[in-house]
């Protein structure tokens, strides 16, 4: 009786470790992972990034890698840089519903690469949550 009571006992424990699957969409939608870029616009050398550099880096090398769309808004954000300094910033914020065919990753990868280079930004951000996505 007690040793029934402990495996019991112990099944319940274990069921609330236990992780929950992830929800279905709702019908019509399907899950596919989203990126997030978010591209600062300050530098020593260049103040401030124009919108026209901008939109050509977008039209080079966002648009030639995802061809299907993406989404430009513009941001501002803080960070902390040397010496615990808080740091502002204008930013512009890239929203992509990734394809669920090819690499993706490498591909944002490269564009992540080529901001860095042509505006000379130490970093960029990208965070890239699961969506449920209808089109």
């Amino acid at each position: 009786m007690i040793r029934a009571g402990a495996v019991f006992l112990l099944l319940v424990m274990l069921a609330g470790c236990a992780t929950r699957a992830p929800q279905g969409c709702p019908a019509g939608q399907e899950r596919l992972r989203t990126a997030q870029l978010f591209f600062g616009r300050n530098d020593p050398a260049q103040p401030r990034l124009n919108d026209r550099d901008f939109r050509r880096f977008v039209n080079e090398e966002l648009t030639t890698r995802f061809p299907d769309g993406l989404t430009v808004l513009d941001g501002g954000g803080q960070w902390k840089g040397e010496e615990n300094r808080r740091i502002r910033e204008a930013a512009k914020v890239v929203l992509i519903v990734l394809p669920k065919d090819g690499d993706a990753q490498a591909r944002l990868d490269a564009v992540k690469a080529a901001y860095k280079v042509r505006f000379n930004q130490d970093s960029d951000l990208l965070v890239t949550p699961p969506a449920c996505v209808s089109f």
